[in-house]
């Protein structure tokens, strides 16, 4: 979703003819590449990779993105399958609704060892059950809800380097110039999303594709 066009009616009826739409995208031709300026783009001037030996692909996003929400669950079974030159990381983006407080909630998971199991209920509970997370109070429940003791939550949430992870997406952020979520970025050099790509598998194939391309360049 483009920071522009976000709006309180994210989580609305909307979405389902969104959703529709990305996943009836037009396939990738199985003869032929991905091409460049259609499936995918080049990032100019490249950004610095930070897991040195390692393909470094990333998913910039936000848990209040209905785009997102509806992409996780096809790029956790493929985040899951990737070979072991490849280094995959989440950034959470500071636009869209209650964004630091998003961004705060990532990172605490991380940290704390629970985005695999907490994503897809944070997602959830914006998304199906209109919980909105406005406050660290809000989201220190759903944690607990979900068994994660809300006191280490929030004294992880609180922390130094939960605000260090912060800045630091803010910069990446910035230095790949990204205005919507998701998109899916290779080595530092190459973007690509859903919308750009055809459909959320799609967009997971250029990203494999955009891998095999950068081996032997890391």
């Amino acid at each position: 979703m483009n920071r522009r066009d976000f709006s309180a009616s994210l989580v609305g009826t909307g979405f389902g003819a969104l959703a529709t739409t990305l996943l009836a995208g037009p396939a990738l031709a199985q003869s032929s590449a991905p091409a460049e300026g259609k499936q995918y783009t080049k990032v100019e001037p490249p950004v610095p990779t930070i897991v040195p030996g390692k393909i470094e692909v990333m998913e910039f996003f936000s848990y209040a993105c209905p785009h997102c929400n509806a992409f996780e669950s096809t790029l956790s079974a493929w985040s899951k399958k990737l070979p072991a030159d490849v280094a995959f990381h989440r950034v959470p983006v500071p636009f869209l609704m209650n964004a630091e407080n998003l961004m705060r909630t990532y990172y605490s998971l991380e940290t704390m060892g629970q985005v695999d199991a907490m994503n897809p209920k944070v997602f959830a509970a914006i998304h199906v059950e209109r919980n909105y997370l406005e406050k660290p109070a809000d989201i220190a429940a759903l944690m607990a809800k979900n068994g994660i003791d809300a006191a280490k939550f929030t004294a992880v949430f609180n922390s130094f380097s939960v605000a260090t992870s912060v800045a630091r997406a803010k910069k990446l952020m910035a230095a790949y110039k990204i205005d919507g979520v998701p998109t899916l970025t290779v080595q530092g050099r190459y973007a690509t999303s859903p919308g750009q790509a055809g459909s959320f598998e799609q967009a997971t194939a250029v990203v494999d594709y955009l891998v095999q391309r950068s081996r032997g360049k890391t």
